[in-house]
């Protein structure tokens, strides 16, 4: 927003007035993807959530562990980044539910995070929000 060196010209202007409109995103032939943060162990998993198609913003990451039935909500980090530190042994594979905020659709990724699964790694779910 300011050429080099008159950046102190910009903030003297006050207040910017800056508008903005959420638009769609279009993946086209492309799956929802998760991509497991560095930090992620045994205990603690993070993940960024990327392409997804449709509204944009999540509402709602719910990650689903091997052999179980409950979903259990995950704690949004920073931007697409959502973690659950368990504080005990993590069992994949592991299934993660996403819900959009605007219009609520749902999308579920069974057992898209496998047995043996790799901090830093990114693995595709089956699909996409339509």
């Amino acid at each position: 927003m300011a050429n080099s060196g008159q950046d102190g010209n910009l903030r003297k202007v006050g207040k910017i007035v800056v508008q903005h409109r959420r638009v769609p995103c279009i993946y086209n032939g492309v799956s929802i993807a998760f991509h497991v943060d560095s930090k992620s162990n045994p205990y603690y998993f993070a993940t960024a959530v990327e392409y997804e198609n449709g509204d944009g913003d999540l509402k709602k990451v719910e990650l689903m562990e091997a052999f179980g039935n409950t979903w259990v909500t995950m704690q949004q980090s920073y931007g697409a980044v959502w973690k659950y530190n368990k504080q005990s042994l993590l069992r994949a594979p592991f299934s993660i539910r996403l819900t959009t905020i605007e219009s609520g659709k749902i999308f579920v990724a069974k057992n898209v995070i496998p047995t043996g699964w790799k901090p830093g790694q990114t693995y595709r779910a089956l699909g996409n929000f339509i």
